[in-house]
């Protein structure tokens, strides 16, 4: 280890010398395609979240109302004639669905990205919006909404005990609700299409997942459990219409997780699909009587296996109608109408509406139509081998301009931004990623790593992540990187690491546990400290901590388990910081609570380490106003050119509107303090 004199003064060095790398040989090569505006990459999408009524008459969408992403509807055979049923000027609308009166659609909201969210109806007649859970600091969560009780949902609350959902009935025209069971400590529950509490699920000591059924007496026993191993790939999804058999994801026995059938009565288990190679990853499935009629798996593309052979000639027509992968995702009861969605790397998702009795497709819109007209770069599926033997599906993403040849590889090595995935038990896909098109853009290869502990590829991968955060699940990172240097995409001396959440995480361990293997980080909402992570969890995430404990490895609440979380954790080794690093934080985040980002800013300051600090006071876990993911990324964009010489769109207005503060560092970064005075 360096002494920290040294590193000091190697990091004070980096930031007066301006371009820190790439050396003066290896200067990006300056393409002819033109810059991307970041509005179109990271501004509101035109139209998305794109659905059809229950009785196909009308669709809805989520698309911009002055500047704010509100609910739009309109007629099904005329989606131009569209207008906006709500009317919000805060953060927007982005979660919604229609109720199967026909006449109201219901959606989520909360403040500030606080996640106490509530839940609004609005009646399309009167176009009033209803506060069905008018409730401050409670959380709503949408349970179950069915046409057996179209003037009904059920939503779990947690107005009693904050660290418990409760479930009630709410009438989406009224608002009444009505308690349908007090929860006694489950983190979740499994209901039927009547509306009845079938399950209730919750973890144990040593992160074993239990699912126990309500007695005759009004207790409740148990039905099955299973251990660690397959907690993350083993759980119920939902009832048939009889509610005589439960669908489940289930890797009990086996390594991927197949979807399987349980009869009730008999206990019976049938597989109905599943993959040698990744978990079950989707499922299609008739909206009345909900018997199964396909199931997706993702390796590297998602991939459809039909069930039910009366679908074979729609999804033979469907795989025609355009490129890139497709899903259903929103349909009719009668099952005529399906509005499905086309996703491709290099150009924007697409919409279409299926009338399945005349055979055709008609196109909507895509989501980001400016896209289609831009030069996009197409993302590829790689399989890393790990050190220790493990396929890492990663994918890369390269400067249009880099691969003439459409090999995957560049003509010389790229400055290079690894991207690590938030979870951590969650994944990267392969489709359109604004992120990787902006720095692909910008003159970066872009790598993003399934490190193991990613879901979708069996409980082996994923548990073989246990006890391995800052450990093996890092070496996954460093083996990618090592791979894209060893391929020529990328130079040894310009690679940064940029990521969110537990991306954040991997980011600050990258620059604390392996700080010689990257010249630069960006950092949001990365957790610094496990054992105050744990501590500053939300409430209702209580019924999960022993899941996160056996996970992670260390228990918070012993002695020996905050030592051994402390060895994991980035605010321990801040003295080994030696390049440049650009924290974003919302200060609403309810699951890494500011003070993770805070106190390795505090930390580094004490010790004289250069760092620059934006703070967000309207926002959570992530940027729902469009102003601030604009000034987010102009700053990270021109940090990471003064770090790895990419190309650089001016700021512009990027700070128009935006909350962003700036506690510490703005000098570090280009044009920031500027910004921050003619625009903030």
């Amino acid at each position: 280890m360096r002494h920290l004199a040294r590193r000091l003064a190697a990091a004070l060095a980096i930031f007066a010398a301006g371009a820190c790398f790439p050396e003066p040989d290896m200067q990006l090569t300056r393409d002819q395609t033109a810059i991307v505006p970041r509005e179109v990459l990271f501004g509101n999408p035109e139209k998305m979240g794109v659905q059809v009524s229950p009785d196909g008459s009308m669709i809805s969408y989520v698309a911009p109302v002055e500047g704010v992403l509100n609910i739009w509807v309109g007629p099904a055979d005329d989606p131009a004639a569209a207008q906006p049923i709500t009317h919000d000027t805060g953060r927007g609308i982005a979660n919604y669905g229609w109720a199967y009166t026909g006449a109201h659609i219901i959606y989520m909201q909360d403040l500030h990205g606080d996640e106490n969210w509530r839940a609004y109806s609005v009646n399309l007649e009167t176009g009033e919006s209803l506060d069905l859970t008018p409730l401050r600091g409670v959380q709503a969560r949408f349970q179950e909404v069915k046409p057996e009780f179209p003037e009904e949902v059920l939503v779990g609350l947690n107005d009693r005990d904050p660290r418990l959902h409760d479930l009630y009935r709410i009438n989406v025209t009224t608002g009444e609700r009505h308690l349908v069971l007090r929860n006694g400590g489950f983190e979740r529950f499994v209901t039927d299409s009547d509306y009845k509490v079938r399950f209730g699920g919750r973890f144990t000591p040593g992160g074993a997942f239990e699912l126990h059924r309500p007695t005759a007496d009004g207790g409740w026993e148990l039905w099955e459990s299973w251990g660690l191993e397959d907690s993350e790939t083993t759980f119920a999804l939902f009832f048939d219409e009889s509610g005589d058999t439960l669908y489940m994801q289930d890797s009990r026995g086996r390594n991927t997780a197949a979807l399987v059938a349980v009869e009730l009565a008999t206990g019976a288990k049938t597989i109905i699909a599943d993959d040698p190679r990744a978990d079950m990853d989707d499922v299609m499935y008739h909206p009345l009587d909900r018997h199964i009629e396909a199931v997706a798996f993702n390796y590297d593309r998602k991939r459809w296996t039909l069930i039910d052979e009366s679908l074979a000639g729609d999804f033979e027509y469907l795989g025609e109608v355009a490129d890139g992968d497709f899903e259903v995702i929103s349909r009719t009861l009668d099952d005529r109408t399906w509005v499905v969605m086309y996703e491709q790397s290099d150009g924007p998702v697409r919409y279409y509406l299926y009338d399945r009795g005349a055979g055709v497709a008609r196109f909507l819109f895509a989501h980001r139509s400016e896209l289609a007209d831009l030069p996009l770069a197409e993302m590829h599926p790689v399989i890393i081998e790990s050190r220790d033997g493990l396929n890492l599906v990663s994918y890369l993403t390269l400067p249009v301009w880099s691969d003439v040849d459409g090999d995957a590889r560049p003509q010389r090595p790229l400055p290079t931004v690894l991207s690590p995935h938030g979870g951590p038990w969650a994944r990267d896909f392969w489709g359109y990623d604004g992120m990787a098109q902006w720095l692909a853009n910008r003159g970066y290869a872009v790598l993003k790593v399934n490190f193991r502990g990613s879901i979708g590829f069996g409980k082996e991968f994923l548990n073989a992540s246990t006890g391995e955060w800052a450990g093996k699940m890092h070496d996954d990172l460093i083996d990618g990187v090592r791979w894209a240097v060893a391929e020529g995409i990328a130079h040894p001396d310009s690679v940064a690491i940029m990521g969110g959440s537990f991306g954040g995480y991997a980011t600050l361990v990258g620059m604390t546990f392996t700080p010689d293997e990257f010249a630069c980080g960006v950092d949001l909402v990365g957790p610094s400290n496990i054992v105050t992570l744990f501590e500053s969890f939300p409430p209702y995430w209580g019924p999960r901590i022993e899941r996160w404990v056996a996970r992670v490895g260390g228990d918070h609440r012993t002695e020996a388990g905050r030592e051994f979380l402390l060895s994991r954790s980035p605010i321990t080794y801040v003295d080994r910081i030696a390049k440049p690093l650009l924290i974003g934080q919302g200060a609403y985040d309810p699951r890494v609570n500011k003070a993770e980002s805070d106190q390795i800013v505090e930390a580094m300051v004490a010790r004289g380490i250069p760092v620059t600090y934006l703070v967000y006071p309207d926002e959570g876990h992530g940027f729902g106003h469009p102003e601030n993911r604009l000034s987010f990324f102009a700053t990270a964009e021109a940090f990471l050119a003064r770090c790895l010489g990419g190309k650089v769109e001016v700021i512009g207005d990027d700070f128009e509107g935006s909350s962003i503060t700036v506690p510490v560092g703005a000098e570090h970064v280009p044009g920031l303090a500027a910004a921050l005075l003619s625009g903030g």
